[in-house]
Parts: C-alpha cells; sequence; structure tokens
C-alpha cells in the first residue's frame, strides 16, 4: 500500500467488548474472528445468511443488537446468523465489506445474503434515532420477503432473560 503502514490491531479492549458480542451469540449468532471464517460461512451456507458488523458506538450500535435479537423472535428468520467486529478483527470485517460493494463502511450495519448475493442493506444511518423495537419491525419485514425458516431463534423465555448493553463508544477503553 505505498509504503504505508496501516495498524491492524484491536481498537478497544477486547474484555470492554466481549458483552457485545455475547449478546449477539445469546440469540444464534456465530460470532466470525478471520476472513477465513468469513469465507467458511459463506460458502457452507445455502439460502439466507443474515451478518452483523457489530460495533461499540452506543447510539447507534445500543439500538441495533438488542433490534436484531428481536426480530429474530419472529415467526420467519434467516437459515444462518453471522456477526464481524468492527474495530476488533479487521480482516474479518474487511472481508464482509467485500461482499456489499456498492455501500460505504458502515457500522453498526446489517446485511442480509441469499446464496451469497446481497439482498437487503441495514446501514448505520438507517440504524441511528430509531429505537430497537422500530428497527425489529423493519428487519422482519425484510425477513418477511426473503426468508422461510421458521423462527424464534431462541425461544421466548429464553429471550426475556436476556438484558443489552446501551454503552457510548467513548466510555470503552481503547488499546
Amino acid at each position: 500500500m505505498g509504503g504505508q503502514h496501516i495498524d491492524r490491531a484491536p481498537v478497544y479492549d477486547s474484555e470492554a467488548v466481549q458483552p457485545m458480542r455475547d449478546e449477539l451469540v445469546a440469540v444464534g449468532f456465530e460470532d466470525l474472528r478471520t476472513a477465513q471464517d468469513v469465507d467458511r460461512v459463506f460458502a457452507e451456507t445455502p439460502g439466507i445468511l443474515f451478518v452483523v458488523v457489530n460495533s461499540v458506538c452506543g447510539c447507534a450500535a445500543g439500538s441495533a443488537r438488542p433490534g436484531a435479537a428481536l426480530a429474530l423472535q419472529h415467526t420467519l428468520i434467516p437459515d444462518r446468523l453471522a456477526t464481524v467486529f468492527a474495530g476488533m478483527e479487521h480482516d474479518a470485517v474487511d472481508r464482509v465489506r467485500a461482499l456489499h460493494v456498492g455501500y460505504p463502511p458502515s457500522s453498526p450495519s446489517m446485511m442480509l445474503f441469499k446464496n451469497g448475493k446481497l439482498v437487503a442493506m441495514v446501514e448505520r444511518r438507517m440504524i441511528e434515532g430509531k429505537s430497537a423495537e422500530r428497527l425489529a419491525g423493519e428487519l422482519r419485514e425484510i425477513f418477511n420477503r426473503h426468508c422461510s425458516r421458521p423462527g424464534p431463534s431462541i425461544p421466548a423465555a429464553e429471550f426475556a432473560k436476556l438484558d443489552f448493553a446501551h454503552v457510548c463508544g467513548s466510555s470503552i477503553p481503547r488499546n
């Protein structure tokens, strides 16, 4: 890259972001940490894959994670769920972003792929200022158009026990 050095170390303290990872894993997302993980999931997934680019940004991610989780309490959900974390595993995030050509990098963001092709994109600007409930409603409309797997992703009783972090990214320790 023209002799330019790019620091690829995680931006945030891994322990500080773990609860944000756990929120998505608890509702059925696979946490992808390498570009090879991303390639494997795309290669293994016929049908509908829902990918969330997780983020520490409290203003949008505070609605994104609970909104995505709530949407998965629906009667129709994607066949597979995966997540990458912006600012943490750069190669995995870059690989996902390479798959949605035509959209600028955005975190948090959500993508729905059908047989490896992007069919729906929810950018950060489409998340900001929305409640988790409103975002979940919009995601359910997308699921209704593209998905056929019966939901929910986890039983309602398990979902009711979840508590989502509403943390401002500026309070997360940077490395």
